[in-house]
């Protein structure tokens, strides 16, 4: 895991040295995975080699010059922002700089991000802070505005797949759960951890067993990883359709029928509507809501290009 998060912009930046602001937000889309890559930054800062006392500390979260915030597990408040910016008042223990890395920032509420404004435009002399958050419209402009932006994109399939044999010892699986994913690498491993149920649900969501698999689809617990599973069973069936399956990651009998279903326009329609699930879900929409309107969706493009043709 630590070779793809180094491999990333926002590691390079601060191992090289390279225009470290005094505030600084990082956007990165793998939540499970963001408070990982904000204390690898936050060794790179100190310039601490793995192995060293510095480094082990910052891991840990008990470097007295390193404030992790909030503490593992809790959530953001408004005391805690209180706490920030009296802490920055105070001078460094151990050497010249003081970093506070805030993560999570994008569940940061308007009032915290606004308490936070004033100290995150000009902090104390010798104190910086590294914020992480997973999209950067949960920011406010206004604090957006005050710091440097570094925005991580989603890692390749390529290097998830690496990354997923080097974690895994070569699970059955890898290929399909990479190219779902999204470069999102958390995503992959919640694919891979439930055995291809996904797959094999989107699979049958498509295949006119809709009341049963519609139920099962709009009760499961993890729906991202689901949305994934089905953009994926919905990109190799417009592959099959268009005659280029030997590009498709998943080649099952329901992939090759699900393309007999429907037409490539009725697809290109489901992978549109999937992504709008997506961003419906991360408002706390119901799935199986969302599920509804992407099926009548492409059963309506389905009919449309059948009095057509």
């Amino acid at each position: 895991m630590k070779e793809l998060l180094r491999g990333t912009i926002a590691y390079r930046s601060f191992a090289e040295g390279k225009d470290v602001s005094h505030a600084t937000l990082i956007v990165f889309p793998d939540e499970a995975y963001l408070r990982v890559l904000l204390k690898e930054c936050a060794k790179a800062f100190f310039c601490a080699a793995d192995g060293t006392r510095v480094a082990e500390l910052v891991e840990k979260e008990t470097y007295s010059d390193c404030l992790i915030l909030p503490a593992s597990g809790e959530k953001w408040a408004v005391d805690l922002g209180v706490k920030i910016i009296d802490e920055s008042l105070l001078r460094p223990v151990e050497c010249a700089k003081k970093l506070f890395v805030l993560d999570a920032f994008h569940t940061a509420s308007a009032l915290v991000q606004n308490k936070l404004l004033k100290v995150l435009e000009e902090p104390p002399a010798g104190v910086y802070f590294l914020l992480g958050a997973t999209a950067e419209y949960s920011v406010l402009p206004t604090v957006l505005s005050r710091m440097k932006k570094i925005i991580v994109p989603p890692f390749s399939e390529e290097s998830v797949k690496s990354a997923l044999m080097r974690i895994t010892g070569g699970a059955s699986g890898i290929g399909e759960a990479a190219a779902a994913c999204g470069g999102v690498l958390s995503a992959a491993q919640a694919l891979l951890a439930g055995g291809g149920e996904d797959f094999r649900l989107a699979e049958k969501f498509f295949l006119g067993e809709n009341i049963a698999a519609s139920r099962a689809a709009g009760e499961r617990k993890e729906k991202k990883s689901f949305l994934s599973a089905l953009k994926l069973v919905l990109r190799d069936a417009l592959f099959f359709q268009t005659g280029q399956e030997e590009y498709a990651a998943r080649r099952s009998d329901g992939i090759g029928k699900i393309a007999r279903e429907y037409p490539a326009s009725a697809l290109l329609k489901g992978m549109e509507l999937a992504v709008w699930a997506e961003k419906q879900i991360n408002l706390n929409a119901p799935l199986a809501q969302c599920l509804e309107t992407l099926f009548i969706g492409m059963e309506e493009e389905k009919k449309k290009w059948q009095r057509l043709s």
